[in-house]
């Protein structure tokens, strides 16, 4: 296997295994209530509210809040589809990096933007919403893990512009 083809398929790699974690992301978007009552029995069965006290009330807390939501304003939990919706459309272009890394390279480079900003969303709009400082901090941790990938996949682009730069251009169709 050339060099070319090895960082091709890297690069192929890195964003099969980003893609896939933005749509295990998105998808599990969709079933929020469920999932919580899961969490929260799961929890309960593992003697997190006596190790993890304030992490038990938080979920209680959230559980509480999408259950009334679910029976009374169902409407509200929209906003979470239209969530998971966006990382489902936002994983698709990615096949164009996949498909060209080096033309499609701005895709990598402006989810990389997009991970930064999760930090100050997380910053800001997390006290307005009353969200506890350490529950912000895991939602930045998407952030910070998500660039990484990325940032991998972009080294490896740069370089497979690199190598395309030194190769001869190719010779031009002929016209009849």
């Amino acid at each position: 296997m050339s060099d070319r083809a090895a960082l091709v398929k890297g690069i192929r790699a890195w964003l099969g295994f980003f893609v896939v974690c933005l749509v295990l992301s998105g998808v599990t978007a969709f079933p929020l209530v469920h999932e919580l009552r899961w969490a929260e029995e799961l929890l309960g069965h593992l003697s997190v509210p006596e190790r993890l006290p304030g992490l038990m009330e938080w979920i209680e807390r959230v559980r509480r809040g999408l259950d009334t939501a679910d029976a009374d304003y169902p409407f509200l939990l929209y906003g979470t589809d239209w969530l998971a919706f966006a990382h489902l459309v936002i994983a698709v272009a990615f096949y164009g990096p996949y498909r060209d890394p080096v033309r499609n390279i701005w895709v990598v480079e402006f989810s990389m933007i997009a991970c930064a900003g999760i930090i100050p969303l997380a910053l800001i709009c997390g006290p307005l919403r009353g969200i506890p400082f350490w529950w912000s901090v895991i939602d930045m941790s998407f952030g910070v893990f998500g660039v990484i990938p990325l940032y991998v996949v972009r080294r490896k682009i740069k370089r497979l512009e690199s190598m395309a730069a030194g190769d001869p251009a190719p010779a031009a169709p002929a016209v009849a």
